[in-house]
């Protein structure tokens, strides 16, 4: 991977680290969390890209108040995903989907036509999806704790979360069409664009405010923390905000510029290996029931998003190389 992808997945890892603590205590704060890093880069954007409101946008404002609007969308529907008994490593596996929306909606929408192999890996990812979301649903469904009303309760807000999940993965991938589409008629600006879209849906968190509000005065009544190094000491969950919130400003920020410097299929495979690293760490941090019938699906999910990228095809000049170089005596 090129310089900048390692630096993203570095980010990531870290990112990760925050971000379980904080959802492992408090598996509502999603918004606060989201809302914090969209505070974070719009006032760093605001400063360093828009020169304090003086720099006019090379796209039109119009055109990014369309994608911001997807954008906010795509993020407070996830967000509550969380909180209608979605798994997080279902949540992640069921994100990895965003391929089978992309190629959907390209086809609908550009008349695009892809290769027997792009259709294979699609169909790995479909299997892999279905396989990990019936599991989860057995689950769901033979909770033997609850009694059979509390139980369909239980299992219909489940589908109510796979239906959210859905309409995310179909938005997003209708925004990553749209973002297409603008670079190719505006050019590609990545850090006016990273700015925008993390300014413009500030004023919507206002409908988001209690929620936000309850989990700030939860955090504040966290047990004490003593930075490192500085020695200040707040609440522990207040530091684990600020580290996420810069991890996930380094992470973001590479990835934009990953979108100009790298090919897509470098960005493609670094967002893969994050799903991949990220599903891990929640099975092994959160201790979620995870099946072989789960792994199967992952594996289907993950081999089908390698295909598609074409990994294989980049993998096979290097392996060339290396089987010609000269053999040591």
């Amino acid at each position: 991977l090129q310089p900048n992808a390692v630096f993203v997945l570095r980010g990531i890892a870290l990112m990760l680290v925050f971000l379980f603590h904080a959802c492992r205590q408090f598996p509502g704060c999603g918004n606060i969390v989201t809302f914090s890093q969209f505070l974070f880069i719009a006032v760093e954007g605001f400063i360093f890209e828009a020169n304090f409101g003086r720099k006019r946008p090379a796209i039109p404002i119009r055109n990014y108040f369309i994608m911001v609007a997807m954008f906010f969308t795509v993020s407070v529907v996830n967000n509550y995903a969380l909180n209608l008994n979605i798994a997080m490593p279902l949540h992640m596996i069921f994100r990895s989907g965003s391929l089978i929306a992309s190629m959907a909606l390209g086809i609908i929408i550009l008349k695009k036509r892809y290769s027997v192999s792009k259709y294979t890996s699609i169909a790995l990812v479909s299997v892999g999806i279905f396989t990990c979301t019936f599991m989860s649903a057995k689950q769901v469904a033979s909770d033997s704790s609850l009694n059979e009303e509390d139980g369909l309760q239980v299992f219909l807000w489940w589908l109510l979360g796979i239906a959210a999940l859905t309409f995310a993965l179909l938005m997003s991938a209708r925004m990553g069409i749209f973002q297409e589409m603008l670079y190719k008629q505006f050019g590609k600006h990545s850090k006016e664009a990273l700015f925008y879209n993390h300014a413009l849906p500030l004023p919507g968190f206002l409908l988001l405010a209690p929620n936000i509000y309850q989990h700030a005065v939860l955090f504040s009544q966290s047990e004490l923390f003593q930075v490192p190094v500085i020695g200040l000491t707040l609440p522990i969950m207040w530091f684990y905000l600020l580290m996420n919130v810069i991890t996930q400003y380094v992470c973001i920020r590479g990835v934009f510029i990953l979108t100009t410097e790298c090919t897509s299929l470098t960005v493609t495979l670094v967002v893969t290996l994050r799903k991949f690293v990220s599903l891990i760490f929640s099975i092994l941090y959160f201790r979620n029931p995870f099946t072989a019938w789960h792994w199967l699906g992952t594996a289907f999910v993950f081999v089908g998003t390698l295909m598609y990228t074409e990994v294989w095809n980049s993998l096979g000049p290097f392996l060339a190389r290396w089987r010609k170089r000269p053999k040591e005596d």
